[in-house]
C-alpha cells in the first residue's frame, strides 16, 4: 500500500461523452430537455483507475482532452489539490464558470477517486470524519411528468438507505468508513 507522501505520476487521462435519452420528456418549470449529456474522465495512475463525472455538453469533453489534459498528465495524483490549482490556472482566461468549472469538477473527482483506491481507504477516512451521517436530496420531480410518474419517481427516495428526521424533511444517508 502507498503512503501519502509517496508521488504517483497521472500517466493516463481518457475522457468520453455520452448522450442519453430521457425515457419521457423533461422539464423544470424553466428548461425542457429529452436527453442527458455526461462526461467520464478516467484518470490513471500507479495501476489504479479513478472515475469522474459531470453533466456538460460535449464541449466540455474537447475542452478537457485539447486543454487540460496535456497540461497536468505527469502530475502527482497523490496532490488532487495542487492539480486542481493547476488546472485553475490553465483555464483563467476561459472564464470560471460553465464548461471550465465543469471540466475541472470532473478530474477533481476522478483524481479523489485514483487517491483513495491507491491508499486502499474510503473517501471519509482520507479527508476526515465530521458529522456520523449527512443531509441528502433526491432530484427530480419534473414538471412535465404526469402525477402517476411522479410519485413513482418520489416515493423512490423513501426506501432503504435514505430516512427521515423528525425537525427535517430531507431524507439522511450514514456515512461509512
Amino acid at each position: 500500500m502507498l503512503s501519502h507522501s509517496q508521488a504517483v505520476p497521472i500517466s493516463r487521462i481518457e475522457v468520453k461523452s455520452f448522450t442519453i435519452p430521457t425515457d419521457f420528456p423533461e422539464a423544470d418549470g424553466t428548461l425542457e430537455w429529452d436527453r442527458t449529456t455526461i462526461v467520464l474522465v478516467q484518470v490513471s495512475g500507479g495501476g489504479q483507475h479513478g472515475l469522474g463525472f459531470t453533466y456538460a455538453d460535449t464541449a466540455t469533453a474537447t475542452l478537457i482532452h485539447n486543454t487540460v489534459v496535456p497540461f497536468i498528465e505527469g502530475m502527482d495524483a497523490m496532490s488532487p489539490p495542487a492539480v486542481y490549482m493547476a488546472m485553475w490556472r490553465r483555464l483563467r482566461n476561459l472564464g470560471r464558470p460553465g464548461i471550465c468549472s465543469m471540466a475541472i469538477s470532473a478530474i477533481d473527482c476522478a483524481l479523489w477517486d485514483l487517491k483513495v483506491r491507491l491508499l486502499n481507504v474510503p473517501l471519509v477516512t482520507l479527508l476526515g470524519q465530521v458529522r456520523e451521517a449527512a443531509p441528502v436530496y433526491g432530484s427530480g420531480g419534473f414538471t412535465s411528468y404526469s402525477g402517476r410518474q411522479l410519485a413513482k419517481q418520489l416515493s423512490s427516495l423513501g426506501q432503504p438507505g435514505h430516512s427521515a428526521r423528525e425537525d427535517e424533511d430531507r431524507p439522511r444517508h450514514k456515512a461509512r468508513s
